[in-house]
């Protein structure tokens, strides 16, 4: 007969199933912990790595894209005076009064270079200013309120790498009570109605991408759409072209119509035009959206330029036929 204390001390001998067994789980317990901890060690960095503010900051190349694509907010350059790029100061004739382009260089007096971010979402999709007055319809925050925040960044990331400019904005000259704040509130509140950009699941990749840079970007609508006596845009009409265009000109139809619109161009021409400004007739824009092309479209990827012939196409034709005169069209239609 053994003894108490062997008898005991047997009770922890390893070759026991139950001894075995319960070192062998809890060995494998903490083995487990081990490699857990081992693997959040390695991970932490990575993690921290991707939400690291330097990842995340806006691409500034990725800006200078969607600037041009924006057609190089070509409305804030004098060009006819030779003016500093984008320091404002450019006429922009309307049935209002004379609006004159603003200074978006990031000078911190006399530009936006004081503007966080938070100040340019809210410019260019509310039209507020940093100080909370209210931006004339002129500045298309209708058309840009449809871009996307991570693209609304990237552009402001762009303005901010361009060196400042300081010259002083110039007062609009305006017909009451147009200019007024009460006005444009009145506007904002009564008249205009924002709407997101939403993709079409029933259209292309490539159509989409087309319906966001025509609206949303490029703005097509603000100046190739008539509007009412309010400043609003008809929707009915929309694309088809307006008598009282940016800086007093005609922005003729483009909507694919056979008889009064670019119903006649197919996706080649109307790709080249954006490209060189040369229409299918031979005939070259002049005016504004001569500068949009040679400071933005131009320099476009065919595929989004593509995108844009493939979304123009696929409007619904409206016939809106502008000037009786045709010898006078080649003199003053712009595209």
């Amino acid at each position: 007969m053994p003894s108490k204390s062997t008898k005991k001390a047997c009770r922890n001998c390893w070759w026991k199933p139950q001894t075995f067994w319960g070192k062998y789980l809890v060995n494998s317990r903490r083995l487990c912990a081990l490699v857990c901890w081992y693997l959040l060690i390695l991970c932490s960095p990575l993690e921290a790595a991707e939400e690291s503010p330097v990842n995340l900051a806006p691409n500034i190349s990725a800006g200078k894209y969607l600037f041009q694509a924006a057609g190089g907010c070509s409305c804030h350059t004098d060009t006819k005076n030779n003016s500093a790029f984008l320091a404002g100061g450019r006429p922009i004739e309307t049935p209002f009064g004379t609006f004159y382009g603003t200074n978006i260089t990031p000078d911190p007096e006399t530009g936006i270079g004081n503007w966080s971010d938070e100040d340019f979402i809210r410019a260019m999709t509310q039209g507020l200013s940093p100080e909370g007055n209210h931006y004339f319809p002129v500045f298309p925050y209708t058309s840009f309120q449809r871009i996307s925040r991570k693209d609304l960044l990237a552009l402001k990331a762009y303005l901010f790498s361009l060196p400042p400019v300081r010259q002083k904005n110039l007062p609009h000259d305006l017909i009451l009570p147009f200019g007024e704040q009460y006005a444009i509130m009145f506007w904002k509140n009564f008249v205009w109605s924002p709407e997101p950009f939403i993709s079409n699941p029933e259209r292309t990749e490539s159509w989409n991408r087309g319906e966001y840079l025509a609206q949303a970007l490029a703005h097509c609508g603000e100046c190739h759409t008539p509007r009412n006596l309010l400043g609003a845009i008809k929707p009915e009409m929309h694309f088809a072209g307006s008598k009282e265009g940016p800086e007093g000109e005609l922005a003729p139809n483009i909507t694919p119509d056979k008889e009064t619109g670019i119903g006649s161009w197919n996706m080649v021409d109307i790709s080249y035009f954006l490209q060189n400004g040369m229409k299918p007739d031979g005939n070259d824009v002049q005016g504004l959206m001569g500068d949009v092309i040679e400071l933005g479209y131009q320099h476009l990827l065919e595929e989004d330029l593509d995108a844009l012939a493939e979304y123009l196409l696929s409007l619904t034709p409206i016939s809106n036929e502008l000037r009786p005169d045709t010898a006078e069209n080649s003199e003053t239609e712009e595209y």
